[in-house]
C-alpha cells in the first residue's frame, strides 16, 4: 500500500500497559477483547480532530489503513501486529528490538496512538510489556478500540489525554522507552518541540531509556535542526534515522530522532535500518553535531509546530 515515506501520523499517541495508570489524571480505558471479525467494507466517523476513515487492504485479509482527513496514520494486520507496512514505523520498531535483549517486557509510554501499530508490534514481540498510549483524541480511540480490539491481555492501557500533561505526569524515572509521534493535522504540536518538553523526557526515563520520536522536515531543516539542539542539551546520546534522500534535503520526509543517556546502539540499528525495503541511514556523532551547527535550544515561548508538509506528500489516492 504505502511504501516510502508513509504519512505521518494525524493524532496524538501514547504507551505500554500497566495495573495503574502511571501517566494520566484521568481514568484510564481498558480495551475489550476482540468480538466477530469485521466484514471488510471501508468505515468512515467524525472523531474530535478531523474525520477518521478505516480502509481494508485487499491483499491482506484483516489489516486496515487508518487515514485522518486524509493523511495516512497507522497500517494495522490485525493476523500478524509484526507486519509493519509504513517504513519509519519500521524504524521505530528497530528501536525497540534493539531497547533490550530480545523478548525481555519494556515500560513504554507512547505518546500518540493511532491505530496503536507500535503498541501490537510490542505485544506480541515482548510480552508481558506495560504499555501506556496516550492520545488526545477520545473519539479516534473508540473507533480503533471498536473495529480493531486489542487482545485482553495485550497489556496495552489507554489514556484519552494531552501528550505534554502527561509526560510530565509521569514518574521520574518511570519508563524504559518514550515513543513520540504525535501529531496535531499534518504537524508535530509546538508544546511538543521545545527544551523543556524534552527535559521531560528525560526526566520520565530510567538512566538507560531511550527516546524515539517521528518528525518530518526538509532542506535547510531548521525545525529538525532545532528539535536535535533542545535533545542535545538534555542528553549525553543522540542519533538520527532517515532516508539518503531526506538527509540530503532532496525532498520532505520522516526522521526519527533518538536520544539517550545511554550509548545508543548504533552499529545494530545501522544493519536493521539498511535492510529494510527503503534503506535508512543513521547519523550520529560529528555528522549530527555538523548538521545542528549554530542551532539552539528553543524554549516554549518560542516553540512552533513542525512544518506544513508540501501538497500531496501524505495522503492517500
Amino acid at each position: 500500500m504505502h511504501n516510502e515515506s508513509p504519512a505521518t501520523n494525524t493524532s496524538t499517541n501514547t504507551s505500554p500497559a500497566a495495573d495503574e495508570p502511571r501517566a494520566a489524571d484521568q481514568e484510564p480505558t481498558e480495551p475489550e477483547a476482540p468480538g466477530p471479525a469485521e466484514d471488510p467494507v471501508p468505515l468512515t466517523r467524525t472523531v474530535d480532530h478531523g474525520t477518521a476513515k478505516l480502509l481494508p487492504d485487499i491483499d491482506r485479509p484483516h489489516a486496515w489503513l487508518l487515514t485522518v482527513d486524509g493523511a495516512p496514520q497507522s497500517y494495522v494486520d490485525l493476523d500478524d501486529p509484526t507486519h509493519l507496512e509504513f517504513e519509519y514505523v519500521r524504524r521505530l520498531a528497530h528501536v525497540l528490538d534493539e531497547a533490550a535483549p530480545p523478548g525481555q517486557p519494556l515500560d513504554v509510554l507512547h505518546l500518540g496512538g493511532g491505530a496503536l501499530t507500535l503498541p501490537r508490534y510490542l505485544a506480541a514481540t515482548r510480552p508481558h510489556s506495560r504499555q501506556d498510549v496516550i492520545d488526545a483524541d477520545r473519539g479516534l480511540l473508540a473507533l480503533v478500540t471498536e473495529h480493531l480490539p486489542l487482545p485482553g491481555d495485550s497489556g496495552i492501557v489507554l489514556h484519552p489525554q494531552d501528550a505534554r500533561v502527561a509526560l510530565e505526569a509521569t514518574p521520574e524515572a518511570g519508563v524504559d522507552v518514550i515513543v513520540a509521534d504525535v501529531f496535531s493535522g499534518s504537524r508535530v504540536p509546538a508544546q511538543l518541540t521545545s527544551v523543556e518538553y524534552a527535559r521531560s523526557a528525560a526526566r520520565a526515563l530510567r538512566p538507560h531509556g531511550c527516546y524515539a520520536a517521528n518528525l518530518a522536515d526538509s532542506a535547510p531543516f531548521d525545525f529538525l535542526r532545532g528539535q536535535l539542539a533542545n535533545f542535545a542539551a538534555v542528553f549525553t546520546h543522540l542519533a538520527l534515522i532517515a532516508e539518503p534522500s531526506v538527509l540530503r534535503g532532496r525532498r520532505f520526509g520522516n526522521a526519527v530522532l533518538l536520544a539517550s543517556h545511554s550509548e545508543l546502539p548504533i552499529a545494530a540499528l545501522a544493519r536493521r535500518t539498511a535492510a529494510d525495503a527503503f534503506p535508512a541511514r543513521v547519523e550520529h556523532g560529528s555528522p549530527l553535531r555538523r548538521l545542528i551547527a549554530g542551532a539552539r535550544p528553543v524554549p516554549d515561548a518560542q516553540a512552533l509546530p513542525s512544518p506544513i508538509p508540501p501538497d500531496g506528500t501524505f495522503s492517500v489516492a
